[in-house]
C-alpha cells in the first residue's frame, strides 16, 4: 500500500479555507474511513471512477453512440450501468458538455509539483502554501514523502489534512519531518459510534493525536484538531464534552469547528450512489446557528480557543 502510486482527483488553487494564506490543495483518492457524511465521496475509493452530471448534460447522445459496452441508457435512473461500464472513458472524452468525467488521474510527484509551483508567487505573497488532503494522503507514504521533500526544497509551506489513521512509526520517519502544520480530524469519542458512522475504530486515531499533540508541545509541528459538526452525530453535547475533555488532557489549546452542509449528496448521485449509508435523518439538513453556538460554548467554557 505504501509504495502504491495514488490517484489524484483534483489539484485546486486559490484555496482560502484549507490553511493560512492562499493555498493549493492536492486531493488524494482513497481513505481508510467511510464516514457517512463524507464531503468528498469521490475520495473514498482508491480506484478510478466515472461521474455523470445530469444538470450539465445537453442530451446530444454522443456518448450513447460511442460507448462500446452500451453501458449508457437514459432509461437507467443513474444513466450509467456501472456493472457493465469498463471505464474506457471514451464517452467522457467525446462529451461536448463535460457531463461525463473521469475521477482520478495518475500523476507523478514531479507532475503535481509542477502544477503547484505555478502558484508559488501567491503562496509567497500571502503566507500560503500547499495543503495535502483527500481522501487520506498518508495511505501513500513514499509518494507523499517524495512530494513533501520536493515542496520543502522549493521553499513551500506544507500542511497535511488527515483523518489520523496511519502507522505512527512510518509517519514520523517519512512524512513528519517535511510538514509545517497538521490539521487533524477528531470526529467521535465513543468507539462504538465511530465504528458505526466512520466504519472503523478510533483507537489508533486518538493515540496518534495524543502523540502528535505532545510533540507539538515540545516544539514539534503544530497540530490543529478539527471537528466536523454533524447534526445528531458529532454535534451532540455528550460527544463534544468528551472531545473537549480529551483535548484538555492532550494540552491542545485550539480547535476548529466545521459546520456541516449536505452538498456531498449531489456528488454521490453523480457517482451513481443512490442509497446513502447514513444512520441519521439529520444528514439532509444544514447545521443550524443555535447548534453551532452551543457547540462553540462547550469548548470556550473549558478554555479552548475556537479558530
Amino acid at each position: 500500500m505504501n509504495g502504491q502510486q495514488p490517484l489524484i482527483f483534483a489539484v485546486k488553487g486559490n484555496a482560502l479555507d484549507d490553511g493560512p494564506g492562499i493555498r493549493s490543495v492536492v486531493f488524494f483518492k482513497g481513505c481508510p474511513l467511510s464516514c457517512t457524511w463524507c464531503h468528498n465521496p469521490e475520495s473514498k475509493r482508491r480506484e478510478v471512477e466515472i461521474s455523470y452530471d445530469a444538470q450539465v448534460c445537453i442530451g446530444c447522445d454522443t456518448c450513447l453512440a460511442i460507448c462500446p459496452e452500451q453501458a449508457l441508457n437514459r432509461a437507467n435512473a443513474n444513466f450509467i450501468d456501472r456493472s457493465t461500464c469498463n471505464l474506457c472513458f471514451q464517452c467522457a472524452e467525446a462529451c461536448p458538455a463535460g457531463a461525463l468525467s473521469r475521477v482520478g488521474e495518475l500523476m507523478t510527484a514531479d507532475e503535481v509539483l509542477a502544477a503547484l509551483l505555478k502558484d508559488k508567487p501567491f503562496y509567497d505573497a500571502s503566507g500560503g502554501g500547499v495543503t495535502l488532503s483527500g481522501g487520506e494522503a498518508t495511505l501513500f507514504t513514499e509518494y507523499l514523502a517524495q512530494l513533501l521533500r520536493k515542496l520543502k526544497a522549493a521553499g513551500v509551506h506544507t500542511l497535511l489534512e488527515t483523518c489520523g489513521l496511519f502507522n505512527m512509526k512510518r509517519f514520523k520517519e517519512a512524512i513528519y519531518p517535511w510538514l509545517d502544520l497538521i490539521y487533524f480530524d477528531v470526529k467521535l469519542m465513543d468507539a462504538g459510534a465511530h465504528i458505526e458512522f466512520c466504519g472503523t475504530s478510533n483507537q489508533v486515531i486518538l493515540q496518534n493525536f495524543a502523540a502528535l499533540a505532545e510533540r507539538a508541545q515540545q516544539g514539534g509541528v503544530p497540530i490543529l484538531p478539527r471537528i466536523p459538526l454533524i447534526p445528531g452525530v458529532t454535534a451532540t453535547e455528550q460527544n463534544l464534552r468528551a472531545t473537549a475533555d480529551f483535548l484538555i488532557k492532550c494540552h491542545a489549546p485550539q480547535v476548529a469547528l466545521l459546520p456541516y452542509h449536505p452538498t456531498w449528496q449531489e456528488k454521490e448521485r453523480k457517482l451513481g450512489i443512490t442509497e446513502t449509508n447514513g444512520k441519521s435523518t439529520a444528514l439532509g439538513a444544514w447545521l443550524d446557528d443555535e447548534t453551532l453556538a452551543d457547540s462553540k460554548s462547550i469548548f470556550v467554557e473549558v478554555g479552548i480557543e475556537i479558530v
